[in-house]
């Protein structure tokens, strides 16, 4: 069971953080760039089983207000902003809304390539939404 999660917080690493990619010359810097995208993959792969293992606890625990707000508001079309935090099921769904091509509800939850290209867009969305509105 931990060497799937291993491969898959490689995947997340190497695939949805571009790891391979890096083109540092010092190995300081190489290092602190690894450790930093860790901290991201591993986030996202919390994410990703957060929704599976524990759906009725409140999205707020991985998800900053402004950032709940957001994908709700995306997620169902509307500009009102829902007053208390949904479900971390629900900003999972939402997040593989934004993140993936389908929506029916027999794809069944989404997994970490969803839930990262859904942050990505979701954080895009966050640094423009002043000039959205």
């Amino acid at each position: 069971m931990q060497r799937w999660k291993i491969e898959r917080f490689h995947y997340v690493l190497k695939s949805g953080c571009a790891i391979e990619k890096l083109q540092e010359r010092s190995i300081d810097k190489t290092t602190a760039l690894i450790l930093m995208y860790s901290i991201v993959a591993v986030m996202i792969m919390n994410m990703t089983y957060a929704g599976r293992l524990t759906p009725d606890a409140p999205c707020s625990l991985l998800l900053g207000e402004e950032e709940w707000k957001l994908l709700y508001c995306v997620a169902n079309k509307t500009r009102k902003e829902p007053k208390k935090p949904y479900t971390m099921k629900e900003a999972i769904d939402y997040l593989g809304w934004l993140g993936g091509p389908k929506r029916a509800p027999s794809d069944g939850p989404p997994g970490v390539k969803t839930i990262w290209i859904g942050l990505m867009k979701l954080h895009i969305l966050l640094a423009y939404r002043r000039y959205l509105v």
